[in-house]
């Protein structure tokens, strides 16, 4: 009896999902994983409430507008805070943590491809775990 065995040479691609974002929208923890990119100006995207089945939500929100086009503002849960710094060559952002208040990509800074990483590392607490641009915390 013979034996066949059958191999391939094909190269496996692991692409991350893309949405794109064109309103203000209120995203879900089942959006996670997915780059949310974002091309239209003057958008709040409201972030889930951090909770215990979404621990470990990973989301990227990356600026595909023009360069100083682009006002992107995410907003955590009423509950919530976004912590972390993103440096830059010209700055430093930082995100300060206090619940409730926004984290901006400032438009006159606003550079195509911008990006920031929030990760739900803890309840009420959001983390960024990577990024590039200037984005600044609500006062």
């Amino acid at each position: 009896m013979s034996t066949t065995s059958t191999t391939s040479n094909d190269i496996v691609y692991v692409q991350a999902l893309q949405s794109t974002i064109s309103a203000s929208a209120s995203i879900d923890a089942g959006s996670a994983d997915a780059d949310q990119n974002v091309a239209t100006d003057a958008l709040t995207i409201t972030l889930p409430k951090i909770e215990a089945g979404n621990l470990g939500a990973t989301f990227l929100f990356r600026n595909t507008g023009a360069d100083g086009n682009n006002t992107i503002t995410l907003s955590p849960n009423a509950v919530d805070g976004i912590n972390g710094t993103i440096a830059n060559a010209a700055a430093d952002s930082v995100a300060s943590g206090v619940v409730d208040k926004d984290f901006v990509n400032t438009k006159a800074t606003a550079n195509k491809g911008d990006y920031v990483i929030l990760r739900a590392v803890a309840l009420t607490e959001w983390y960024i775990i990577g990024g590039v641009g200037i984005w600044a915390s609500e006062a």
